[in-house]
């Protein structure tokens, strides 16, 4: 084995156990410090991380103040995530910043790489339950992704988004 992976499967294990703990307020703070001193995470004030999330790597990664992030939620950080002040991060919810390119022709798939791209939310969002956002893709503040949704394009301000693929379903006034 050599050292880079051993270093890394290392890594994503004590991020397990650091992201299993429960949302105590102290245990919180514990969760925010190890992203800020292990990946360079800016983490915000009173962020809850409930237990069985999975944030990795954890490089360019920012969350605002009062953010809830809900069991069950995965967020890669590759490409970059900025999660704005007092957004809820659904049960199960997905934000992904790194996904798989699909080679041209019949290329293998495996060996073709990745494609990141940042993922931008403001401040005042709701991600539904289950919902998955793309790289690449920007929710605008006060904006609401229903539940289930695959956010495939950018979301404006106060939008409430719906389906698969999420469009507008209503605007909120």
């Amino acid at each position: 084995m050599n050292f880079k992976y051993g270093l890394v499967v290392s890594v994503e294990t004590l991020s397990y156990f650091v992201f299993l703990l429960p949302r105590f307020r102290v245990l919180n703070l514990f969760k925010s410090i190890y992203l800020r001193f292990i990946f360079r995470s800016k983490i915000g004030r009173r962020v809850i991380f409930y237990p069985g999330i999975w944030i990795f790597t954890g490089r360019n990664l920012t969350i605002g103040d009062d953010v809830d992030i809900a069991k069950g939620a995965l967020i890669t950080t590759d490409g970059g995530v900025k999660i704005g002040d007092r957004s809820l991060i659904g049960y199960g919810a997905t934000i992904i910043s790194s996904n798989h390119v699909i080679p041209p022709n019949r290329g293998k798939i495996f060996f073709s790489g990745h494609r990141t791209a940042p993922v931008n939310i403001e401040q005042d969002v709701w991600i539904g339950a289950n919902s998955i956002i793309l790289p690449g893709v920007s929710i605008g503040e006060g904006a609401v992704v229903a539940s289930g949704s695959v956010v495939t394009k950018n979301v404006k301000p106060f939008n409430v988004v719906a389906g698969v693929p999420a469009r507008v379903i209503k605007e909120r006034f």
